[in-house]
Formats: C-alpha cells, structure tokens, sequence
C-alpha cells in the first residue's frame, strides 16, 4: 500500500447551499452524514452498485452547522449536530413507507440541548461501553457532559458534568480504550489564537473518588490553534495514543504512572497521574491540518490538511512514523473560504477507514 492507485476516490454533489463543515461516516461506513452552514444536514447512504446515495435532507439549526456525528449502532440510527446558535441536537432515523408505497428517511427531533451561552463548537458521543452519553465543548471554554438516562427515550437527557477550560474551545475527543477498564477520558483541543503562550490541549480524566471530571494534563508544547484531537484505538497497549491536528500534526503516548509498579493495577487503577511524551511531529502537510482519522487498531492514521491534500500514516517496527500514502483533492485557496457560494471547486473531504479494507476511501462534497 504505497501507491494512491490503491485508494478510491469519489466526488458527489450535494445541493448544500453553503460551506460543507463536517462530514461523518457510520460505524460499518455505509452511511455518512454532511453539514453545512446553509443550517442542513443530509444523510447519503451506500447502495448495492457501490454508488452513494441521498436519503434525507432537512434543516436542523437556525444558524451555522459545525458538526455531525453517530451514535454506536446499538443504540439505533441517532446523529448529533452543534451549531452557531449554541445548542446540540439530538436526532433519531424513522423509516416509513408514503402513499407510493417508496421508503422515506425521516429523522426526529428528540431533543434541543441548550445549557451552553456561546457557540457550541464541537459534539462526541462516548464509546459504547460508557452507555449513551455526550459530549460538547463551547466557544467560552465550556465542557459539558451529557446522559440519555433511558436508551429507549431519547427525549429525556442529563447534564452530569460541567468543566470549565478557560479557553475557547475548538473539538473533543472520546478515549475509547477499555484497557484494564480505564476511567473515561476526553481530549479537548483549543483555536484560541490570541495568545502563542499556554498549551492549547488538555486531557479530562473522570475520577471515581470525586465524582468529577479533573484536568490530568495539559500539552504545553502545542501553541497554535488546534483544529482537531483525536484517540486512537488501543486494544493491545498499555498506553494511549493521541493524534493533534494543528500547524503540523502532532502524536502523543499517555501512559498511567504507575501502571508498572502496581501488582493491584488490574483491580485498583485510582491513580490519575501519566507520563506524556510526544512521540511524532510530522510537518509534511506544510499548512493548516485539519481532519484526523484512525484506523480501528490505531495502528494507521490519516490527516487531512486545508490545501486538500490527504495522507495516510504508520508507525514501523521502531516506532517511527511514515507517510505511505497519499491523495489530493480538489479545494480552494484557503485565504478564499469566504466565497464560497460563488466558488463551487471548494469541498469538504470526508475519511473512512472501515469501507475500504486496502486503504482509505475519500469523498469530495461539492455544492
């Protein structure tokens, strides 16, 4: 796999009216969802030639849609969205049959979260061995925790947790390791650009003693804005592994400090201290990193950068990562983000790991 002929490549158009944000696949990758600042979300849903196609369509917020995202299929088919209008929103998938006997998507509205004061930036669900939780970061440097008490009723959600950043933040990430059966943890990524001083990513760690989330750690070595974080998949190690997207794409190793000389560590894992040490500063993009995908080992990841340029990378042997890959899509100068209705060769690129098993499958969103 060091050749982009081994990756595919799609452009579709989409009748989005506005910049395209976000753009997310399923958990099996035959379902993705778009989002834009035209306030809608659509759904596109893989047939049986292999060809996309739109199912669903409708306006979500009244303003900017930032960001889209599933739930575990476990818990149904449900979205996520978070807009400029400071609220999330939850949405669940209806299939029914009209008077033509055709199928139709239609997706409810089951809830309007809306505890955040400022522009609601980022929105996760938590991985499935934590239940049906969610959780958003704000423009004020808010964190907020969410529960949907009954899986059955996706009306009915409770804020558990709020922490406070002091900064403004820009995306969220899930730790979805169940090593040793780990305290829940989220990575929370900042844009803050008015000060090059400060760390601009913090690690929350939920501690059982307090019944609160703490901040464990803070990557002090990361000025610049970050666009995006994201926790690998860690099924066989014995720490985490983090992927940072800002100037240039950064990975960490976080390992618990007393993981080694703890006999107890399997039944007694109460300490929150780790060891953090940056493992990969990887420049190749040479502007603006911006999308973040893992492979579901963590053994692979793909960035994605502003020029649209999209590259696929691995650790060897040694731990030394490599880019073996790459593919570069179609997208406008990045000092001209703002003309986009007039300007149709922008696009927005979508990473999915699971569809393509030889690689990584890129799909391109034109208005």
């Amino acid at each position: 796999m060091d050749s982009t002929k081994d990756y595919l490549a799609k452009k579709l158009n989409s009748d989005h009216q506005d910049l395209i944000h976000d753009i997310s696949f399923d958990l099996f990758g035959k379902r993705f969802a778009t989002c834009s600042s035209d306030q809608c979300v659509q759904v596109w849903d893989l047939d049986e030639n292999g060809d996309w196609q739109k199912t669903a369509c409708w306006k979500t917020h009244s303003g900017s849609v930032w960001k889209v995202t599933w739930a575990h299929p476990q818990f149904g088919q449900v979205l996520a969205t978070c807009s400029f209008d400071k609220t999330a929103c939850i949405w669940e998938e209806r299939v029914v049959e009209n008077a033509s006997n055709k199928v139709e998507h239609i997706w409810v509205n089951k809830a309007n979260l809306v505890d955040s004061r400022s522009f609601v930036k980022d929105v996760k669900f938590a991985p499935k061995h934590l239940g049906l939780q969610l959780a958003t970061c704000s423009e004020k440097g808010v964190v907020r925790i969410y529960e949907a008490p009954d899986e059955m009723n996706l009306t009915q959600w409770s804020m558990q947790d709020q922490v406070e950043c002091k900064i403004s933040c820009s995306c969220i990430s899930w730790n979805p390791s169940t090593y040793r059966y780990h305290s829940p943890m989220i990575a929370v990524g900042s844009d803050d650009s008015n000060s090059s001083s400060g760390g601009k990513v913090f690690i929350l760690q939920y501690n059982d003693t307090v019944r609160d989330w703490i901040k464990i750690s803070t990557i002090m070595i990361i000025t610049d804005p970050v666009s995006d974080v994201s926790f690998a998949p860690n099924p066989a190690l014995k720490y985490h592994r983090l992927a940072v997207a800002s100037k240039d794409l950064h990975i960490f190793h976080l390992k618990p400090m007393n993981e080694d000389n703890d006999p107890n560590y399997d039944i007694q894992n109460t300490s929150y201290e780790h060891n953090l040490q940056e493992v990969a500063v990887l420049p190749d993009h040479r502007c603006e990193v911006t999308g973040l995908s893992w492979n579901e080992t963590g053994t692979g990841l793909i960035s994605a950068g502003v020029d649209g340029q999209i590259f696929l990378w691995k650790a060897n042997y040694l731990g030394i990562w490599k880019k073996i890959g790459s593919l570069k899509g179609e997208i406008a100068s990045p000092a001209e983000p703002q003309t986009f209705p007039q300007n149709n060769s922008l696009t927005a690129v979508a990473i999915n790991n699971r569809y393509t098993a030889r690689g990584f499958q890129q799909i391109q969103l034109k208005r």
